[in-house]
């Protein structure tokens, strides 16, 4: 029985595989395109290492990790968190379910950041960040891996996410000297000097109201907590907003992400605290989904 076994892995190819795979994601109403990506991550492979490779045989350890694999997906967790990693910007985030996976209104996000960004850096040498609720730390090591003159304060209440974060900055190279990680409630995180001293304060926090309904993917698996952070899912919003003044420098800009049903809402709250130069970006989708919002001078 054992050689037999292991006749059949040396007999099943990498490209048989896919199409095995392909069938069973589509029989299961997935996308027939995450075949490729279980593949590739079994076999090393990527989009751009050609076809030869798919005619190479499959080990046994690789049929089994392939396997376990389509299990999952198959079970509903989601394709970033089954492969373990996800590409964000420039970087590779490794993923699991303590944080929220990164998601393209994200980038756009970094986008609107990172002009801010430049725009604070004409009048400084070293231009101070906070991202609040850092989960998985996709941005604010997104900002210290693109901007040299970047010092990141990263921040999230939960000690899970902070792990995962912890574990995407030993691989972010020289610029992870650049970035603090902090534990605690959004700005009770962050020391008492950057009072009144921040060039840039950008976060994606929770935004969903608790009665709205999610998809699968996202209800059974992602972070509640990153999610939904009360009745009206605006309650993490208003405080980002109300509390940056006191952290914010003269000039220096507000970012977030929010809801396109919660934008004008929370444009008008932003010129109750007395913001200004306030502005709603949209995101790829055309949908309005970042505020921008900046401290008078």
């Amino acid at each position: 029985m054992p050689r037999r076994s292991a006749h059949f892995e040396k007999s099943l190819t990498w490209r048989e595989a896919l199409v095995d795979i392909r069938l069973k994601l589509n029989e299961a109403v997935l996308p027939e395109s995450e075949a490729r990506w279980l593949v590739e991550e079994v076999a090393g492979a990527d989009r751009y290492t050609g076809e030869s490779w798919l005619d190479g045989f499959v080990t046994g350890r690789g049929k089994a990790r392939l396997d376990q694999m389509v299990r999952q997906r198959l079970l509903g967790e989601p394709l970033q968190y089954v492969l373990g990693h996800w590409a964000f910007r420039t970087l590779d985030l490794f993923l699991d379910d303590r944080v929220l996976i990164p998601r393209p209104e994200t980038e756009t996000l970094v986008d609107h950041a990172l002009n801010e960004f430049d725009r604070m850096a004409g009048h400084k040498e070293r231009v101070l960040v906070a991202d609040l609720g850092t989960g998985s730390g996709a941005i604010g090591f997104s900002i210290a891996a693109e901007r040299k003159s970047a010092k990141v304060w990263c921040t999230d209440e939960s000690d899970s996410a902070l792990a995962v974060a912890r574990a995407n900055l030993t691989g972010l190279g020289r610029c992870a000297n650049r970035v603090r990680l902090l534990q605690g409630y959004w700005f009770d995180a962050l020391p008492k000097e950057l009072e009144v001293s921040l060039d840039l304060i950008v976060s994606n926090p929770p935004y969903i109201g608790a009665d709205e309904r999610l998809p699968h993917g996202v209800k059974d698996w992602e972070p509640h907590q990153a999610l939904i952070p009360g009745p009206r899912g605006t309650e993490d919003l208003e405080l980002l907003i109300d509390l940056s003044p006191f952290w914010l420098r003269s000039g220096a800009a507000l970012v977030l992400e929010l809801d396109p049903r919660q934008a004008e809402g929370m444009a008008d709250r932003a010129r109750t605290v007395g913001l200004v130069d306030i502005g709603i970006h949209l995101d790829l989708a055309d949908r309005e989904r970042v505020l921008v919002a900046r401290k008078a001078t």
